[in-house]
């Protein structure tokens, strides 16, 4: 594409307010919630995907110092190489126990967590079934598979049924789906597609990212919420930078399949691996969402303060029992006007457009975590009702 034609496209994205904008933070602060300092304004961060408050948990800083000390600051090769440390496999056994699975693979992204756990288990007459909201890491996987891609639409069990019922090839199908929704923080319905997938002897692949560490009785995310184990869903996909702090991804199945993956996956073949401070951080983290169930209970008990603090000033919320609360909004120049009034009154939420989300339904995207306090909820709900009041009239 010519320079003049990128040019012309990029005008056109700034008049449809489509255009991206990189905030940079130069420090963080958390004396008080997690805050961050953006052009010397201190904010409180309601957008992030810190969910258990542990991203500044001085735990994890003292994992990845006593590692760089002993390990180093990279891992200076890929896993095949001579970049698999003991913190990886240390890190890999615990996550497999977490999730209840023979074993764990890591990888440096969930983007290529998921890349690897769809492209390395297609034949020429697979098709990949999908959500029609999943994440765009899942979309990519499953075309660049180069098996035929279906999308059901959203959360509908019945949609999915239907087209693994029209399989050529029955048990080469995969069923793909996220456990908590990113954009619209809603659950899939799990124990539908599961027993959806088990009719069409299709392979379940659930996508557990932003409910792994919150979920379920113990943390273990939406497998967990629902009782499903890992015959019902035989491959789970999660990360390392959300819940617990830090950075990173793993796939969790039975050792043949982690072990074929560990044998053909592209995207953990021919990369560097994850730093060995990372895995250890990693690890410390694991045992703190472990064993502090309070951190857990706390975010969904802001969630739920939220929601009813919302509703008390005539916000509508997308319906969420997640740390993730959407407010639509419809128009991409909506929500950046409101989300930049925002920012004005101290308070970081994003706005989220086309094409993350669909067309017509740009909207905020609030986010808790267990470190936020009750009166920053509440403000947030007092900032946000006058924002709204301010566009109103302004219309």
């Amino acid at each position: 594409m010519k320079p003049a034609v990128l040019r012309e496209q990029l005008a056109q994205r700034a008049a449809q307010h489509l255009q991206r904008r990189r905030r940079t933070v130069t420090a963080l602060d958390v004396s008080d919630g997690p805050g961050v300092v953006v052009d010397g304004q201190r904010l409180v961060n309601f957008c992030g995907n810190d969910y258990l408050g542990l991203n500044a948990h001085p735990a994890l800083a003292q994992a990845m110092a006593r590692s760089a000390a002993s390990a180093g600051s990279g891992s200076g090769a890929s896993h095949l190489v001579t970049g698999h440390s003991l913190e990886h496999e240390h890190l890999e056994a615990e996550l497999a126990q977490f999730t209840g699975r023979q074993r764990a693979l890591l990888f440096s992204t969930g983007y290529m967590a998921n890349l690897a756990a769809v492209t390395c288990l297609t034949e020429g007459d697979s098709r990949v079934v999908m959500d029609r909201l999943c994440h765009a890491s899942l979309i990519d996987a499953a075309r660049l598979s180069g098996a035929q891609l279906k999308r059901f639409a959203h959360a509908d069990a019945a949609a999915a049924a239907a087209f693994l019922a029209r399989s050529a090839a029955p048990g080469n199908d995969l069923l793909v789906s996220d456990g908590v929704f990113s954009m619209d923080g809603d659950l899939a319905p799990l124990p539908q597609l599961a027993q959806a997938a088990r009719t069409a002897q299709a392979c379940l692949i659930v996508d557990d990212a932003h409910g792994l560490g919150v979920l379920g009785p113990s943390g273990r995310g939406s497998l967990e919420h629902f009782k499903l184990d890992s015959a019902a869903v035989p491959i789970l996909i999660g990360t390392l930078g959300k819940a617990f702090g830090c950075f990173g991804a793993f796939v969790a199945a039975d050792a043949d399949y982690i072990e074929w993956l560990l044998q053909t996956a592209r995207s953990y073949i021919y990369t560097t691996a994850l730093p060995p401070p990372v895995a250890a951080a990693a690890r410390a983290a694991l045992a703190i969402a472990a064993t502090e169930s309070w951190r857990r209970e706390r975010v969904l008990e802001l969630a739920a303060r939220l929601r009813r603090g919302a509703a008390q000033a005539d916000i509508a919320l997308l319906p969420s029992l997640s740390p993730i609360q959407p407010v639509m909004l419809g128009s991409s120049e909506r929500a950046l006007a409101v989300s930049e009034k925002l920012f004005a009154s101290g308070f970081w939420v994003a706005a989220i457009r086309p094409p993350t989300v669909p067309r017509g339904s740009a909207r905020l995207r609030i986010t808790l975590s267990a470190a936020h306090t009750e009166s920053q909820v509440d403000a947030l709900i007092d900032a946000l009702a006058a924002a709204m009041r301010s566009l109103h009239a302004a219309a």
